[in-house]
């Protein structure tokens, strides 16, 4: 295998910088290949990850829960699938999606499965 294809680059990166990171990328050529989530001790992990010449990019931003970010599917209208994953597995805040099914995307036993509020 091509030791290039064995390279992820993660880059740390404030809420408020997250859509221009992303306006940036994707004018470079990158490619959203996905949008992740876990629930940490100091709230939520995203990792977005992007891929050009199979070599993967990854925007890393830890956040409060409380903590809304900024959608980013004016950039890539894809993410509206992974953003309201994280709004109805995780209970992340996002506004302004482009397609928000407002807590419906999933049909769950309980609201916010992956980070229980009981």
């Amino acid at each position: 295998m091509n030791e290039k294809w064995k390279v992820q680059n993660f880059i740390d990166v404030e809420p408020a910088q997250l859509v221009e990171k992303v306006q940036d990328l994707k004018a470079d050529g990158y490619r959203l290949g996905q949008v992740h989530c876990t629930k940490v001790e100091e709230g939520f992990e995203l990792i977005y990850s992007f891929d050009k010449d199979h070599i993967l990019l990854n925007l890393k931003l830890i956040i409060p829960e409380d903590e809304e970010i900024m959608s980013i599917t004016g950039v890539y209208w894809s993410a509206f699938i992974y953003e309201n994953e994280m709004q109805d597995l995780f209970g992340v805040k996002i506004k302004h999606m482009a397609l928000n099914y407002g807590g419906n995307f999933f049909k769950v036993s309980q609201p916010t499965p992956w980070n229980p509020k009981n």
